[in-house]
C-alpha cells in the first residue's frame, strides 16, 4: 500500500502541488490523470523519493519514504521519470542490469542475470539487448528504461508517462505488458499517464489532479463519466461506451 498525507511542494513562492491525501491499495495499476501542470509528475517522484516534498508523510510498502535507508527503498520501489539522460554508451542489456544495483552493487550474481534475462523477454527486447541505445528508435529506449525498472524486481513500480515516443501498436503492448506484471508477478504500478482511454482500459483505479490538488479518485467506473472528466480537464467531454470499454470524446 502507498500512502500520502498532506504532501505538498512549492518552487519560490509558486505552490505546485498539495496539500494531497490519500491511500494507493496494493497491487494492480493505479493511474494518475490530469492536464498538464496538475502535479502529476511531481507526486510521482515525491513518492519515489526522487523529490522531497515541503511537508506531509509518505509511506511505500510500510516504508516512512523520508527516513528509510537507500538500498532498503531501492529494493522496494522502482521509479522511472519521463526524461531519462545517460552519459555512457551502453547496450541495452547494459542499461537493463543496471536495475540490478540495489541488489548486487555492480557485481550480477546468477539470480541478477536470470532477471535482466525476463525483463527483456518481457518487453519484448531480447533480439536488441546488444545494441547501443543510441542505434535505438525513441520507443525502443523507452521500452528499455521499463525494462530496466522491471529488472529492478520491487514491489512497487512508479512510472512516468511510460508510453512516451511509443505508437499505437506499441503504446497497446506496453500497457499489456504492465497489467501482466501487475497480474502475474503481484507488482503495484502507479504511473502518470495522458491519455484515459489507456487509463481507463488498463488501470483498476484512476487518480485525478488539477492545479496541484486531487480532486477525484476511483475505480475506472467511477471516473469515466462525463461530469468527472469534464471537471478535471476543463474541456467538455462525453463518455461512450466502445466494446466494453468507456472511452472519453472531447467535444467541440
Amino acid at each position: 500500500m502507498i500512502s500520502f498525507s498532506d504532501v505538498t511542494k512549492n518552487y519560490g513562492e509558486t505552490r505546485v502541488l498539495g496539500p494531497v491525501t490519500a491511500t494507493i491499495p496494493e497491487g494492480g495499476i493505479t493511474s494518475l490523470i490530469g492536464p498538464n501542470g496538475a502535479g502529476k509528475s511531481t507526486l510521482l517522484t515525491i513518492l519515489g523519493r526522487l523529490l522531497e516534498a515541503d511537508s506531509g508523510s509518505v509511506s511505500v510498502g510500510g516504508l516512512d519514504v523520508r527516513r528509510a535507508k537507500s538500498a532498503e527503498l531501492a529494493r522496494k520501489v522502482a521509479i522511472l521519470r519521463q526524461e531519462n539522460h545517460l552519459s555512457a554508451r551502453l547496450t541495452v542489456r547494459d542499461l537493463v542490469a543496471l536495475g540490478r544495483f540495489p541488489h548486487s552493487r555492480g557485481r550480477l550474481t546468477v539470480e541478477c542475470v536470470t532477471a535482466v534475462d525476463a525483463a527483456l523477454e518481457f518487453l519484448n527486447l531480447t533480439s536488441l539487448q546488444d545494441r547501443f541505445l543510441d542505434q535505438l528508435s525513441g520507443g525502443q529506449r523507452q521500452r528499455a528504461f521499463v525494462a530496466m525498472v522491471l529488472a529492478q524486481d520491487t514491489d512497487y513500480i512508479l512510472l512516468d508517462e511510460p508510453l512516451n515516443n511509443l505508437d499505437m501498436k506499441h503504446s497497446v503492448l506496453m500497457m499489456k505488458q504492465l497489467r501482466r506484471a501487475a497480474d502475474e508477478l503481484g507488482k503495484t504500478v502507479v504511473l502518470v499517464i495522458h491519455d484515459v482511454n489507456f487509463a481507463a482500459a488498463y488501470s483498476d483505479r484512476i487518480v485525478a489532479l488539477r492545479d496541484g490538488l486531487l480532486v477525484h479518485e476511483g475505480s475506472v467506473e467511477e471516473t469515466m463519466t462525463a461530469e468527472v472528466l469534464t471537471s478535471v480537464f476543463d474541456t467538455p467531454v462525453t463518455v461512450h461506451t466502445i466494446g466494453c470499454y468507456p472511452t472519453a470524446v472531447y467535444t467541440h
